[in-house]
Parts: structure tokens; sequence; C-alpha cells
């Protein structure tokens, strides 16, 4: 991931806080985990979500070091960025996530999600990311505490609740997530997206809605449907709370 990536004519030059504002009044907003599409025929799997009327993609961003599983870097990132202009979510699920978040801007990510876990003080790279002029993202895993995040919610333009330890496929929705949704809800500013991952489907979206969240990171339950179009509308009438 430390090589060099020349910035793409597609990447938003707006603030953040347009995508901020196009997403929270598109809420709720079923994004798409490309971790599990057809990466052999990745334009044509873009063009089904879109034609679907997904309003955004998420890309789960494993180093094989953070969490045991190996993805993939900025040039996925990049080759979505040529498909599709739709807000690119990337979730960085890695160690010293400081050392690319530059490579992942310029290759076309629109938000930028850190871990709490990877980064105890994520402060000073939360604001570097909103002055490459994309939206800041904080995620935090099940097992960890809110308390530890408490202290830089006003630096975060999305907060990502995980619902399952990240890094590891087929595992069980943790309530603790609605826990966390909840409490962030009351105490987070007002312009802070919610975004909850893992094991959201059909039948955990509309809890995790009523807790709080406005985005919802989805895999098979999407991708594991043979019409996009109507797995897309299914799970985001039940968001609607």
């Amino acid at each position: 991931m430390a090589a060099a990536y020349v910035i793409h004519t597609s990447v938003r030059a707006s603030s953040p806080n347009v995508l901020l504002a196009e997403l929270a009044a598109a809420a709720p907003v079923v994004l798409p985990s490309l971790l599990l599409c057809d990466f052999g025929n990745l334009a044509d799997e873009i063009r089904r979500l879109e034609q679907a009327g997904v309003k955004a993609l998420h890309l789960d961003v494993m180093d094989g070091h953070f969490v045991p599983n190996l993805t993939y870097g900025p040039g996925i990132v990049e080759a979505c960025r040529r498909a599709t202009d739709l807000p690119l979510d990337c979730h960085l699920m890695i160690s010293e996530p400081q050392r690319y978040i530059d490579d992942f801007r310029n290759a076309g990510a629109d938000s930028l999600t850190i871990h709490i876990e990877a980064v105890p003080d994520p402060r000073p790279l939360l604001e570097r990311i909103r002055s490459l002029r994309a939206m800041a993202g904080l995620a935090i895993n099940p097992g960890t505490p809110l308390d530890d995040i408490t202290g830089v919610l006003d630096a975060c333009d999305l907060l990502l609740v995980m619902s399952v330890q990240p890094g590891f496929g087929g595992q069980k929705f943790q309530p603790v997530a609605l826990e966390k949704l909840r409490r962030l809800r009351e105490i987070a500013p007002s312009r802070v997206l919610l975004e909850v991952d893992g094991g959201v489907n059909e039948f955990t979206i509309k809890s995790c809605a009523e807790a709080g969240a406005r985005m919802f990171v989805v895999g098979s339950a999407m991708f594991g449907a043979d019409d996009y179009s109507s797995s897309f509308r299914q799970l985001s009438q039940l968001a609607h709370v």
C-alpha cells in the first residue's frame, strides 16, 4: 500500500461538509460492502448497484496485521473511482493508517474511517483527513469501551460502530452495538452520522435504525441476493423508522 497515487480527476473537491449533508439528506443509507462483490466484473457489479438505487459504496480495507485478513489497497479504490461517481466510504482496518491516508484519498476515497484501536490519539489524523477534504470517520470494535472515543466526537464526521470483531466473516451480530448507538445518539454532535457494520441484514437493520444508525453497511444481505434492486429496497424500507 506504499505506492504513490496521483489524485484522480473524479475525487471530490468540495468540502466534506457537503458530502456529509448529502448523506444525511439521503438517510437511511444502505452501503453495499464491495468485499463480497465479483471483482472479476467490478464495473458491472457497480453498475448493477447504481441501477438498484444505491447512494454510496463501502470498501473494507484489511492489511493482514491490524486484522488477520488481507483484502486490497488504493488500487481497488482507484478502480472503483473510475467506474462510478458514487461516494466511496473507505473503512481502514489497518495499522498505522497515517502512512496511507493520502494514498487512499488520492485514489478516490470520499470518506476515510480509522480505528480507535489502531490510533489511540486519533484527533490529529481525523483533522488531517478533513484537511484533505474528505469525511473523517472513527470506528470502534465491540469490546472497546465507548469512553475511549468520547473525547474526540467533535472531530468526527461519522462514527462507525462495529457489531462484530473486524476481520472475521460469518459472525453473529452483537447487541452491544445497539447500546453504543443509543448512547452515541445522545452524546455525539447532531451533525455526526452514525454507521453500523457487521451482521447487518433484514433481521437486524431495523433495530440498528431504531438505535440511531443512519448508515448501514451490508454484505451478504445484498450480494447474496439475485436481485440487488429488490434487496436494496427491502433493506432501505426496514431502515426507515
